[in-house]
């Protein structure tokens, strides 16, 4: 039983979420600071961004309207300094991995597995080998 609970929290995938947990927590706690700094500024710019005053025909929308402008905010600030930055390294990574040729040992390996496959009355051993 105790074995079976070592397993599963040594399962690399459980011990990713944990990390990728902690560290998103993290994040999170940068970009809400990100969007208080772009809100304070846009506050210089405009005048306080708090909208909750705002209810006009005595509906309450100035909450809903503060909360959208914060969201869209966090969006850009999430897609302009995380994704965008992101997608450019994985492309840049993509284009310089080229599958390496393989060792001279191991091309000889599979001519001759190739070889001995091709003669008639072989049982085929292409596959089974692991020399691909």
């Amino acid at each position: 039983m105790l074995q079976g609970f070592k397993d599963f929290i040594m399962r690399g995938n459980l011990v990713e979420l944990a990390v990728a947990f902690v560290i998103g927590g993290a994040f999170a706690t940068v970009v809400t600071a990100t969007v208080t700094v772009i809100m304070d500024l846009v506050g210089k710019i405009g005048g306080t961004p708090n909208f909750s005053g705002y209810h006009p025909g005595g509906i309450h929308v100035g909450t809903w309207i503060t909360a959208v402008i914060a969201f869209l905010i966090l969006a850009a600030v999430v897609y302009f300094l995380v994704v965008t930055p992101y997608n450019a390294l994985q492309a840049r990574m993509s284009r310089g991995e080229e599958a390496a040729p393989p060792a001279p040992e191991i091309a000889l390996l599979t001519e001759i597995r190739d070889l001995l496959a091709d003669r008639p009355g072989t049982a085929s051993v292409r596959g089974g080998g692991g020399l691909t």
